[in-house]
């Protein structure tokens, strides 16, 4: 059985390429607090953006690392070991099988690059 998530993770292509991706319009109409939606896919990769407020849980991803980079807010990433802040303009890469906690203390919205077949909630 597997563990349900108060999270919005819309794992569908959202944009073929050529078509235009305009995230502040995403931003004013989204309502979630957690919010995860797939751009778009490039060679096998997914450029996802993140809508978020609040705490994730912890997790890690076997096979998988993940990029994260902040354009508005403020992006906490615990580490068993200590927490990584990115602000805008920031971005770090979590290696795969690190485990690690997202959060968000004020709404911020984030561009993931991951593997196109990531489970986001982790393995």
């Amino acid at each position: 059985m597997s563990t349900q998530y108060n999270y919005t993770t819309n794992l569908d292509i959202k944009f073929k390429h050529f078509e235009l991706i305009d995230i502040p319009k995403m931003v004013k109409e989204n309502k979630d607090k957690w919010f995860n939606q797939t751009l778009t896919e490039v060679n096998g990769s997914v450029v996802r953006v993140g809508i978020v407020e609040g705490e994730y849980h912890w997790h890690k991803h076997e096979n998988d690392d993940e990029f994260f980079f902040v354009l508005e807010g403020k992006f906490l990433i615990d580490l068993e070991d200590k927490t990584i802040e990115l602000n805008p303009g920031q971005g770090v890469t979590i290696t795969k099988n690190v485990m690690h906690r997202p959060r968000a203390p004020q709404k911020t919205v984030l561009l993931m690059v991951e593997n196109r077949d990531i489970i986001p909630t982790g393995d």
